[in-house]
């Protein structure tokens, strides 16, 4: 079982990871690179990652700056932030990109929470999936002879407390984050 437990632990902080990268993705009043993560570039053919066609910086606050690698992918690299509908109008010099952010507007903030908590009730139910799973291979283990019910017992307590465990991290993240996104 404590090769098994690794596993769901794995599991549980995979879980966490992805609603980690989710919240990132998620635009508040400061500006972040990873708000460019999920806005592919027609490039060479093919559609790729920005980072992968330029480097993403923030010299300010308020402000992403976007250096495109090849000056012939640049327009390519500005027409996928604007297509993309996340409200950026990229300010092109060269082969940079400068994207100001906006301030945020009440009603925005308001769908950015609720946003962060679908993806918090997401990454809820993620773990209770491993949770289940944990407590399938667990009643089988029982079934089929390889440990007995005191052991069961105290291994459904584990279970159950990394899940508790899990959950209490996703809320304490949702937390943060709304704080961060009704901060005006």
């Amino acid at each position: 079982m404590n090769g098994n437990f690794d596993d769901l632990k794995r599991r549980m902080d995979g879980a966490i990871a992805a609603f980690k990268h989710d919240l990132a993705s998620l635009r508040t009043g400061r500006a972040s690179s990873n708000l460019l993560d999920a806005i592919q570039v027609q490039a060479y053919g093919t559609a790729m990652p920005v980072n992968q066609v330029a480097t993403i910086s923030v010299p300010e606050p308020r402000m992403i700056s976007v250096s495109v690698w090849d000056k012939s992918m640049v327009s390519s690299v500005d027409r996928a932030i604007r297509e993309a509908n996340l409200g950026f109008n990229p300010i092109v010099d060269g082969t940079n990109l400068r994207i100001p952010l906006p301030e945020l507007n009440e009603q925005r903030r308001k769908e950015l929470v609720k946003i962060s908590h679908t993806y918090a009730e997401n990454a809820r139910v993620a773990a209770r999936h491993v949770r289940r799973d944990g407590m399938d291979g667990l009643k089988k283990a029982e079934k089929d002879g390889e440990i007995g019910e005191d052991d069961h017992r105290k291994r459904s307590d584990q279970v159950q407390k990394l899940t508790d465990e899990t959950i209490s991290m996703i809320d304490s993240l949702l937390s943060e984050k709304e704080t961060e996104i009704m901060q005006v």
